[in-house]
């Protein structure tokens, strides 16, 4: 025992003393860019200074500086830009205006950290959230290791003449699994909101690694859409599993459903706001060469991966259930006011926005009111608490309703947590009149138009985790009672 002791301590010496020997890096897009440097060491050097957009708190319509009468460059050098600041309208420049190198590396950003709001407030929101997520846990785990345990162990020690005079989620175990109403356009948004799910994920896990800082600019846009491209195949295999599963057999009509009608409607709203913004004389406006280049990677990359995905899902077996279906539905019963389905997917929403009102409040002042987002590990914590907290309402509600011998859960699965995107709507409403000072029809349009892209991308990605985790829950108590 000493031996392994001393050789453990060894061990972590020499570890720590590797480590603390090694020299430190910088983190792409991170690293001090020195701007002059001359012989004599000296801060009399000049730098040459960019201009970007100019905004207002009464409009969202950007425009480019020299729009108005300032002073202009003569060498009116450009930089290149990447696509993500592009897309957000960004457009860079330079400026007659030059400046003593007094803008150090250290202390570059302090002006605008300072402007920005306490931390204290996030950690309120980080453990509000967390209180909802140990309640939502508490009830689970007392349904899971308490109420199911028992139920089960009765329903598999009587005889089945005995159990068919019960009632509860046990009763709908022929009908549980019966193929939902409208399964392909189900089947499609699952495969659109898993893509979502997974961009989401690698975009904000590097962000908040720092590979995506703001000192970056673009770079966090640029990546999600370079992600979403990629993330075809997923998409087209979990549309096209998931369709086999609920026996459809339309497979060509899946995979280009799956393909191009969620981008499809998102490309038709920003093709639509672009048009505005290029009437208005905005910056923001979206060159041609550009949209010919996002439809060049939608169906370029994206489109044929998506085929490659649905080909891989149908060449695989439908997914098999615990328990086998009937011929005949069984008649659900008269349910109460709280299990019937609309009540119950309104109440499913309010836990998780509940979760992420105060760190959406933060998100729309980066978008709207020209505030500097950087609190990214935040965000990625709030991000993995709405996964769970969406994960257990849904299946909180679910197993409600399977006891009231409510076996249409397919659906309502997906838009018990999919409906937090309609208060996500709403707040963006109550935002949009009582934090911003936005006049004319053309901002107006503009910001709910680009409000109705979040909602629809918020709606898939919630009401994918809510599908799946009670998917995961319903095959698992299903697969522990003994059927004959």
């Amino acid at each position: 025992m000493k031996r392994r002791t001393h050789f453990g301590f060894v061990l972590v010496y020499s570890l720590v003393s590797c480590f603390c020997s090694c020299s430190a890096f910088y983190l792409p897009g991170l690293a001090p860019v020195s701007f002059c440097q001359d012989s004599k060491g000296g801060d009399d050097c000049q730098i040459q200074l960019f201009v970007n957009r100019l905004d207002s708190v009464e409009s969202v319509l950007p425009y480019e500086y020299d729009v108005f009468d300032f002073c202009k460059d003569a060498k009116e050098m450009r930089p290149s830009e990447n696509l993500g600041q592009v897309l957000f309208g960004e457009r860079i420049e330079s400026s007659p205006y030059k400046k003593n190198n007094l803008i150090k590396w250290a202390s570059r950003w302090d002006y605008i950290l300072v402007s920005m709001p306490h931390t204290n407030i996030q950690w309120f929101s980080i453990m509000n959230s967390l209180v909802i997520v140990l309640f939502l846990s508490g009830m689970v785990a007392m349904i899971m290791l308490r109420t199911l345990h028992k139920d089960i162990a009765r329903y598999n020690q009587v005889d089945q003449e005995d159990a068919q005079e019960e009632s509860g989620w046990k009763q709908v175990h022929g009908d549980v699994f019966r193929p939902p109403r409208k399964g392909m356009l189900l089947s499609v948004f699952l495969g659109q909101g898993t893509q979502i799910f997974i961009m989401t994920f690698i975009t904000l896990f590097l962000a908040c690694l720092g590979f995506l800082s703001p000192a970056n600019r673009g770079a966090l846009m640029t990546c999600a859409v370079v992600l979403w491209v990629l993330l075809g195949t997923p998409a087209g295999y979990v549309s096209a599993r998931l369709y086999k599963t609920f026996g459809g057999e339309k497979w060509k009509t899946n995979v280009l459903l799956t393909a191009l009608l969620c981008p499809g409607i998102v490309f038709s709203d920003f093709f639509l706001m672009n048009l505005i913004l290029w009437v208005e004389g905005s910056s923001a406006a979206i060159p041609f060469g550009t949209l010919v280049a996002i439809l060049a990677l939608w169906f370029g990359i994206s489109v044929p991966l998506t085929f490659v995905g649905a080909y891989f899902g149908f060449k695989k077996p439908a997914i098999e259930q615990p328990v086998r279906t009937n011929q005949i539905p069984r008649q659900i019963p008269e349910q109460s006011f709280f299990t019937k389905p609309v009540p119950g997917i309104v109440m499913g929403g309010i836990l998780p926005f509940g979760c992420i009102f105060i760190q959406l409040f933060f998100i729309l002042n980066s978008i709207w009111s020209h505030q500097m987002y950087y609190m990214f590990g935040f965000l990625f914590l709030v991000f993995i608490i709405l996964l769970i907290t969406c994960s257990e309402a849904t299946i909180l509600l679910c197993y409600f309703h399977l006891c009231a011998e409510d076996y249409h859960w397919w659906w309502r699965s997906f838009l018990t947590s999919g409906f937090t995107a309609v208060y996500l709507f709403i707040y963006a409403v109550h935002y949009f009149f009582s934090k911003l000072q936005i006049i004319g029809a053309a901002s107006t349009f503009l910001y709910f138009g680009y409000t109705m892209i979040m909602v629809l991308i918020f709606f898939l990605f919630t009401g994918t985790i809510g599908f799946f985790a009670c998917f995961w829950f319903v095959n698992k108590i299903y697969s522990v009672v003994k059927v004959d």
